[in-house]
């Protein structure tokens, strides 16, 4: 099965990852793009969904209230701190884009109703992850913080040339606390555009083994499996995460034949 997924700029709403038609059992993903002036009504359905504004602006109505608009960045690369408006189910989410935007759209099934919410920049958490050459800026933007019951969201900046996610971890055998299954996606930006990563993807035996060469606006699914990134040198590498499963937050284990990596991390910090 091929993983990775490519997204063709297009106006409106472009499904890219529906369940029932990809890898994945509780996770979906789209992109929308709307130019000055437009609207676009979304029907969460059974879904909770985070709206997350990749570039532009965008104001948002749901259920007969209005949440104002969202949006601080031209693109991922201007700021490292995104905003994003969270929609839960059963709701008729109302956009209008003022400018032109463009929308990471992330969602999964729940079966609890929560309350909508407009997360601005002060809302999210940045912290820098690893060290070189695994290292990256790792934002939070939803999580168990927020009104999201099972969705978990947010952005990863590498440093070119490194790393990120290493050792490569995994997601997907219910061993709570120390291992929880959780799917996860991958969407892939890059400055300059023609810049690329290596995603690998694998399990301990053998049934899933892919190193995929992503490019601008391409996305790889994690239905199982270990995972790690690296990007090209000289090229910044962007990717937004999302993540949901049976808990929400992060419940992983490292591949055990690296994980003696994690030890070299915790002494380089120390010194």
């Amino acid at each position: 099965m091929n993983y990775k997924k490519t997204y063709v700029p297009h106006n409106g709403y472009t499904p890219l990852c529906t369940i029932g038609e990809c890898s994945l059992k509780n996770l979906e993903f789209g992109i929308i793009e709307l130019t000055n002036g437009q609207d676009l009504t979304f029907e969460t359905g059974d879904r909770e969904v985070a709206f997350v504004i990749l570039g532009g602006k965008a104001s948002f109505r749901t259920n007969g209230k209005d949440f104002g608009t969202l949006g601080v960045r031209r693109n991922v690369f201007e700021n490292p701190k995104a905003e994003c408006f969270y929609a839960p189910r059963r709701s008729t989410v109302e956009i209008h884009s003022p400018w032109n935007v463009k929308i990471a759209v992330c969602a999964t099934p729940v079966d609890q109703d929560s309350e909508p919410q407009a997360i601005r920049q002060a809302d999210v958490r940045v912290s820098r992850l690893g060290v070189k050459p695994w290292e990256r800026d790792t934002s939070f933007i939803v999580d168990g913080s927020t009104n999201a019951r099972k969705l978990t969201v947010g952005e990863a900046y590498i440093t070119p040339g490194n790393w990120a996610g290493f050792p490569p971890h995994k997601h997907d055998v219910d061993a709570m606390p120390a291992e929880g299954v959780l799917e996860e996606i991958y969407y892939f930006l890059f400055d300059p555009q023609q810049g690329f990563g290596v995603q690998c993807l694998y399990t301990s035996d053998g049934e899933i083994d892919e190193a995929y060469r992503v490019k601008n606006d391409e996305l790889v699914e994690f239905p199982r499996g270990y995972h790690t990134t690296v990007g090209a040198p000289g090229y910044n590498t962007y990717f937004l995460w999302l993540m949901a499963g049976d808990h929400q937050g992060f419940y992983r284990s490292n591949d055990p034949e690296h994980a003696w990596v994690g030890a070299v991390e915790n002494l380089i910090k120390k010194q």
